[in-house]
């Protein structure tokens, strides 16, 4: 009998964090075209500001490696024997929001060198900088380590440090669809995969130092090629790379 209250209890308390929810953003890519009254391509190499986006990254991003089609939206990173170019999408001022549930359902691309991403950055980021904005990233994979997905947490106190973060190993991470999760409150974010929560942030001590996520964030996706995190080593021969999308929820607490 105990069991069963206590089952109960967790069951309800869930189903009231749910209803607490307001669903801001459900995407499911339908059409043949980014929908721009919530996504912004950001284009280039990052220069002359931010050269190789701050992680020496190779890739240029650009519009024609961001596709949606067959329901997904689909970021290719593609090699011409001379660059590397790929797709990267944001959500910056129109979709933002402090605290919240998100989920992204997503078929990874694969191959050394290659990096696809899921992570959140400060709305603040032009005025304050990095790492002061914060940054969530709620799904790093790079393809040189298989099997492995990367969940980091960046703060000013980790100075661009991965100190607080959790690898996962999933020996099917690269087949097929997988949910990838944030829960996010004023005490804690949780990371799950696939239902199974496999990291939780809650620094004894919340300061701005430590603790920059009381402000709202916006979603980015990406696909990177290289870099500081990627690898310096990339497998020509594995393009083009296909990071695919089928959907994204936003909750907002």
């Amino acid at each position: 009998m105990k069991l069963i209250n206590a089952i109960c209890m967790v069951s309800f308390a869930f189903f009231n964090t749910v209803q607490s929810q307001e669903l801001i953003l459900e995407e499911h890519f339908e059409g043949n075209q980014l929908n721009e009254a919530i996504w912004n391509y950001e284009l280039g190499d990052g220069c002359p500001d931010l050269c190789g986006w701050g992680n020496n990254e190779r890739q240029i991003y650009s519009k024609k490696n961001v596709e949606v089609k067959d329901g997904h939206l689909v970021l290719t990173a593609s090699f011409d024997g001379t660059n590397y170019t790929s797709g990267k999408i944001n959500t910056k001022e129109n979709i933002e929001f402090q605290y919240g549930t998100i989920e992204v359902r997503a078929k990874l691309a694969t191959g050394e060198g290659i990096w696809p991403a899921i992570w959140m950055l400060g709305n603040d980021i032009s005025e304050v900088g990095w790492p002061k904005s914060g940054e969530i990233d709620i799904m790093e994979y790079v393809g040189k380590n298989p099997h492995e997905i990367h969940t980091t947490l960046h703060t000013p106190d980790s100075n661009g440090q991965s100190i607080n973060t959790k690898i996962t190993t999933i020996e099917t991470v690269e087949d097929g669809f997988h949910i990838y999760k944030c829960h996010w409150t004023k005490d804690f974010i949780k990371f799950y995969i696939d239902e199974v929560l496999v990291y939780t942030f809650s620094p004894e001590v919340k300061d701005e130092s430590t603790w920059p996520f009381d402000k709202p964030f916006y979603l980015l996706l990406n696909l990177a090629v290289g870099g500081n995190f990627g690898g310096p080593e990339v497998d020509d021969a594995i393009f083009p790379q296909e990071f695919s999308i089928d959907y994204v929820r936003i909750f907002k607490n």
